[in-house]
């Protein structure tokens, strides 16, 4: 992967496509990789950048403590490296948390938003579910039966059970490129801290609200709440799918991207 150095770190990315920049923004312990179903079909109409969070995959991994704004300054430092374009910017979790601060940062480089799967953070949020929260708490077992309980519950209803090679590749993913123990909780750390509900009005640019309708990991009804401080922001729920709907079904999220882009 090529890099760039920006805000102090070096920054792995990628480029596919020509056209408008379209970038995604990764949840926690997730690099560019976790966006490739969507890449192909999006780099025929959009450049595609994709990147590696700091404490990530081949980007640097300074000691934390991390935060969304120091994140999102990685990715202002990206998008000026790359030439300074107004921007499409997806972000998905933590990813989201980060693209608020950069659309609040920098609306010049803002051309639309999606926040996916994600809050505004602080206390006025719909918490994670029971289930979910057990779940990704209960530490007992080896990394594997940890991870695939994790991605079950990350998933719509029955997903991991049907789909079996799918969590066999995540999990493969997830050991060739390791997140250590301290960048890791540095990434969770600042997801955690973050607190845009009293800015996140600030946001002028066209912004779609994006979930998977059975999310347990950050419950759809956080879209709302988000929608409801954004002026003329879209709300659409994917059905039947979860917190990892990128990784669950492509094909609808490529469709619902572009239906948002192309249409705004």
């Amino acid at each position: 992967m090529p890099t760039l150095q920006r805000n102090g770190i070096t920054l792995a990315y990628e480029v596919h496509g020509a056209g408008q920049p379209l970038v995604f923004i990764t949840g926690v312990g997730y690099g560019g990789w976790y966006w490739r179903k969507l890449v192909p079909e999006l780099a025929k109409r959009f450049q595609v950048i994709t990147f590696d969070n700091r404490g990530s995959g081949g980007s640097d991994k300074p000691e934390g403590p991390y935060t969304t704004r120091m994140m999102a300054d990685d990715t202002i430092g990206l998008l000026d490296g790359l030439g300074g374009k107004p921007a499409g910017v997806l972000g998905h979790s933590l990813g989201g948390f980060i693209a608020q601060e950069v659309a609040l940062a920098r609306p010049d480089l803002m051309s639309k938003l999606i926040l996916a799967s994600t809050t505004h953070g602080g206390l006025n949020v719909v918490p994670i579910s029971p289930e979910a929260l057990k779940v990704l708490t209960d530490r007992s077992g080896d990394p594997a039966e940890l991870f695939k309980r994790g991605v079950a519950v990350s998933t719509g209803p029955g997903f991991a059970d049907r789909h079996p090679d799918i969590i066999e590749e995540l999990w493969a993913y997830r050991m060739s490129n390791p997140v250590p123990p301290a960048q890791y909780s540095a990434q969770v750390m600042a997801g955690a801290q973050h607190n845009a509900e009293t800015r996140i009005g600030d946001i002028k640019c066209p912004t779609l609200i994006l979930s998977g309708a059975e999310d347990k990991v950050v419950p759809p009804g956080n879209a709302d709440l988000i929608a409801a401080k954004i002026e003329g922001a879209q709300v659409k729920l994917l059905p039947g799918l979860g917190h990892h709907f990128p990784i669950e079904d492509g094909e609808l999220t490529v469709k619902t991207i572009l239906d948002f882009l192309e249409r705004v």
